[in-house]
């Protein structure tokens, strides 16, 4: 069958592909061709920049043109030429040839004397200064850290910021709501649920704070990451700082100083596991939403036309909350993956990391994904209010921690046991028993009425 969206065998091309489409500018095979090229281009003109070789305006423009105005047509015709060599980087070596000796590309590759550019005889070309001295990793080692930077950069740290900036404005809204709070699933000490949502926030930006702390890393050193071809070319040649100035400063990634004939990946692998660890915060986030829903304290906005279940007519269904959560689990499978696996390879290299680095794309978009569907989750939430409030009223054993502490300030003798009597276990504590319990108690009548002040609704602690 021919490939769309309903052929498609992963749903993120499949189902979801109008919701992540846009990545396809950094993961799909395209984006790391055009990548690719633009190393490779970026690394010709710096040796041009530091003398190796004299490069006319013309070349320089030509190969220019070829990164700014890359199209699929290209890709395309870089994709065929690999069949011939059965390698990738190869025929992007060849490509950029042809740019630059400005032959049409699937010509021969590298220009004559005489050819279409124009140049005498005698006059030499500087194509073979294309790839110089590198190996594919070189290439792949580079590209593959830049693209990850750019989404990063791009589009998964403003995603992020937008859900917080949304949870933010939740909290401020709901800054002075109480809420009767849960521990092991028990009625505990009331909360605010302003204050809940800060507690997501707070872990995002600690989370984040520790992601952008992580450098984006290359490698970049030849076959086996001691510049052996570059130095019997050029021995009197510093190509560590040349290196370093290239990666660091034309690229702004920053290059690994040892290396086999790969990238450790160990940032990279740090950058997943810092991923998964905020995609763990929202799955907590979304379970916790999730539940309060099924307690009735949120109502959902119900959209016109939208079916909640094939049976029961009257279900409005938390289905954003379980989407994000089951594609931030399909996430953090592929990043711990990712993570556990690229940090490994035998001696100098094996390929096993090529396979892994083409599929990075895959979970970040699950994220992606995860990321709009609480926002839209979000946007649907109602506060009830109402059931707030009830659950509170029906459970007024909860202030029996205010009141046995306020008697221990009072050294009022073992207060902690006297409120275990009268609550642990207990059904139908209500306003009524505890001021009767009050009543009871040998202090004084300023204190009763301290006392007697504290309710479910008021007993919150500190706001935000």
């Amino acid at each position: 069958m021919e490939l769309n969206s309903l052929t498609a065998i992963s749903p993120i091309d499949g189902r979801y592909r109008h919701q992540v489409q846009h990545l396809d500018d950094y993961f799909s095979e395209y984006a790391l061709i055009r990548y690719r090229v633009l190393v490779e281009v970026e690394y010709f003109l710096f040796l041009a920049k530091k003398r190796f070789f004299p490069l006319d305006a013309a070349g320089k423009k030509r190969l220019q043109a070829a990164v700014e105005g890359f199209c699929l047509e290209d890709a395309q015709w870089i994709k065929q030429t690999e069949k011939t060599t059965n390698h990738d980087v190869k025929a992007v070596e060849y490509f950029l040839k042809a740019k630059l000796t400005a032959e049409k590309p699937g010509s021969a590759n590298g220009a004559k004397a005489g050819s279409a550019n124009g140049r005498i005889a005698d006059q030499p070309l500087p194509e073979e200064w294309i790839h110089f001295g590198l190996t594919s990793q070189d290439i792949n080692n580079t590209a593959i850290p830049l693209l990850w930077k750019h989404a990063v950069e791009f589009e998964y740290l403003p995603a992020l910021l937008n859900l917080k900036r949304q949870l933010e404005v939740l909290a401020r809204e709901w800054q002075d709501i109480p809420m009767l709070a849960r521990t092991h699933g028990q009625p505990a000490s009331p909360t605010r649920l302003g204050k809940e949502i800060m507690v997501f926030i707070e872990r995002l930006e600690n989370q984040v704070e520790l992601l952008i702390q992580v450098p984006f890393t290359a490698k970049f050193g030849g076959a086996t990451g001691n510049f052996n071809a570059h130095h019997v070319a050029f021995p009197n040649k510093d190509w560590t700082k040349l290196a370093n100035e290239f990666v660091e400063g034309t690229l702004g990634l920053q290059r690994q100083q040892y290396t086999t004939q790969i990238e450790h990946y160990d940032n990279l692998a740090a950058h997943f596991d810092a991923i998964k660890r905020i995609n763990t915060i929202l799955i907590d986030l979304c379970r916790d939403i999730w539940t309060y829903v099924s307690m009735d304290y949120f109502k959902q906005k119900v959209k016109k036309g939208e079916i909640g279940s094939s049976a029961m007519p009257h279900k409005v269904n938390p289905i954003d909350f379980e989407n994000a959560e089951g594609n931030l689990g399909v996430a953090n499978a592929l990043l711990e993956h990712f993570a556990a696996k690229l940090p490994v390879s035998r001696l100098q290299r094996d390929l096993t990391d090529s396979t892994v680095l083409r599929n990075i794309g895959v979970p970040f978009a699950h994220t992606i994904l995860s990321l709009r569907s609480i926002e839209k989750g979000l946007d649907k939430l109602i506060l009830n209010k109402e059931k707030l409030i009830h659950d509170l009223e029906n459970n007024w054993a909860v202030v029996a921690e205010a009141i046995q502490t306020v008697l221990r300030r009072e050294n009022y003798p073992k207060p902690y046991e006297a409120l275990k009597e009268l609550t642990r276990g207990q059904d139908g504590i209500s306003k009524q028993s505890i001021h009767l319990f009050i009543d009871g108690l040998k202090i004084s009548a300023a204190v009763k009425k301290e006392l007697k002040r504290i309710t479910p609704q008021n007993y919150t602690g500190v706001g935000i």
